[in-house]
């Protein structure tokens, strides 16, 4: 039996939208290659503690069996900012050399200077200004307070809302500055590999780019869009034809 033309076109037609829309599929989710249909474990070690940089904001708080011989509330409040030598400045030992460090390096240091001033000290050090900027396709872009020491690309783009249906997944553009440098880094959240990156954990100023893929475009670009209308128009056509004739 002969198929007809009208009929053959409106075939055409479905399979080509059923294909495209199966393409496009294959790009939505995240971490395809992880095994989900067993319990798995894998050890961490792309983890590296944060570490002091220049125009860092530290709380310093420090606590003895003698607290009047300390006291700077001020800066306790308002935080110390380490300067472009890499120096916070602070009561009774002075500068002090933090940048590289960590904090919890940091602050066993400044206790052992303060032994000398103080007994028993105890010193706790935070960042006050850790922040990172999530911009692009996402549902709510904006600069974010972390408040501890630890945050991951997923737990980011999360507090963003998530990324759009439209957001390409496997080109998110990582942007870092550190030790003076720029790093451009581009991530791939499709699979499973993003979790042993070592860009997995976020840094003190990181910006996440996420470009939108061609289809945000289209639906503001008038020629696409009457294209699209025309080949729907056709479909329609083709498939009323089949029926009547």
């Amino acid at each position: 039996m002969m198929i007809k033309s009208s009929t053959f076109l409106a075939l055409c037609a479905c399979m080509l939208i059923f294909s495209a829309c199966s393409n496009n599929y294959q790009k939505i989710p995240y971490f395809q290659n992880v095994n989900r249909s067993a319990e798995t474990r894998k050890q961490i070690e792309n983890f590296t503690a944060l570490t002091i940089q220049k125009s860092d904001i530290l709380s310093v708080n420090v606590s003895s069996l003698n607290p009047k011989a300390y006291s700077d509330s001020s800066a306790r409040d308002l935080g110390y900012l380490v300067d472009q030598d890499g120096q916070i400045q602070l009561p009774l030992i002075g500068n002090v050399k933090v940048e590289g460090l960590t904090t919890s390096v940091a602050a066993e240091q400044i206790r052992k200077k303060l032994t000398e001033y103080l007994r028993e000290p105890s010193v706790n050090i935070r960042m006050l200004n850790f922040k990172v900027s999530i911009l692009g396709d996402v549902l709510k872009p904006d600069v974010f307070k972390i408040p501890s020491e630890r945050v991951t690309v997923t737990e980011a783009l999360s507090m963003a809302g998530d990324l759009n249906i439209t957001a390409r997944r496997n080109n998110i553009l990582l942007i870092r500055e550190i030790d003076g440098k720029r790093e451009f880094i581009p991530l791939d959240l499709t699979t499973g590999r993003i979790f042993e990156s070592p860009y997995y954990y976020l840094k003190n100023n990181d910006v996440i780019y996420v470009q939108p893929d061609k289809t945000k475009y289209a639906t503001v670009d008038n020629s696409y869009r009457s294209l699209s209308l025309i080949l729907s128009a056709l479909s329609i056509v083709a498939i009323v034809l089949t029926s009547v004739l």
